[in-house]
């Protein structure tokens, strides 16, 4: 007589379980070599002391006025960057004529680093807010160029004619074809372009002043007070880390109706 058993359901690990248990083991393992003296403390403070620093840092208002002042001018260069790349993507990838002419501006514009712009836009526009965002723009635009043009190929030319068969406006056209099959590829382009902005926005405050985590970590190395620059860094990592992670939850959102944003 066999006895049937039924099929036991493994429950699938979370996906944060394994992020925080690899973060753990480094934390730890650096905390090991500061103590047993194989990393210097006089250039790595051990992890416990970073902590400790980083704790008074959230306890101090000044800090989060340098929070403020960095999420606004990353959102600004941000918000430019979406609005013009997605404008120059489209009629990029839409009209032939426009991208042979712009071709070889864009090729030649392209790979200048924003940061060799710094002592221009000092000049010019400023090293205060206005100049940390247009640097900081600049760079993510060429993210969101890419992309837009990528996700203008990406739409179903068969859709697109047989919208117009059926007689739907151009509105229409736009609403129900076009931006569902370009939304993807711009999300995409919109994460990348995020993390350049921030990247960009940080760079900024460390070398030309503006207010903000990046002018923070400066004073804080010019001081030498490592602890306390080695805590500026944990408090732009954690930065960058809630910002991308609300981006992915409004992207999983807009594409519930998408295969990638059900995979995810």
């Amino acid at each position: 007589m066999t006895v049937r058993t039924e099929p036991r359901h493994v429950r699938p690990v979370p996906r944060w379980v394994l992020p925080t248990a690899s973060t753990a083991a480094l934390v730890l393992l650096v905390q090991l070599a500061v103590t047993v003296g194989v990393l210097p403390r006089s250039y790595v403070p051990a992890p416990s002391v970073i902590a400790g620093e980083l704790a008074g840092l959230v306890t101090e208002m000044r800090t989060w006025g340098l929070v403020g002042n960095t999420i606004v001018a990353w959102a600004a260069s941000l918000g430019v960057a979406i609005v013009l790349g997605t404008l120059g993507g489209v009629l990029f990838g839409s009209v032939r004529v426009v991208q042979a002419v712009l071709m070889p501006v864009i090729e030649f514009l392209r790979p200048i680093p924003s940061i060799a712009m710094i002592p221009l836009v000092v000049l010019t526009i400023g090293g205060g807010r206005e100049g940390e965002v247009f640097l900081a723009g600049y760079a993510a635009f060429w993210q969101m160029l890419v992309a837009a043009v990528y996700a203008t190929g990406s739409v179903d030319p068969v859709a697109r004619d047989t919208a117009r068969a059926y007689g739907f406006t151009l509105g229409q056209r736009l609403a129900w074809v076009t931006l569902p099959s370009m939304l993807p590829g711009l999300l995409t382009g919109v994460r990348i372009a995020s993390a350049t902005a921030l990247i960009i926005t940080i760079t900024s405050e460390i070398l030309i002043g503006a207010p903000g985590l990046g002018q923070g970590l400066n004073l804080a190395r010019s001081g030498g007070d490592l602890p306390r620059m080695y805590a500026y860094v944990v408090a732009i990592g954690l930065v960058g880390l809630v910002l991308n992670g609300g981006l992915s939850a409004l992207s999983r959102r807009l594409l519930h109706w998408h295969p990638s944003g059900r995979s995810r």
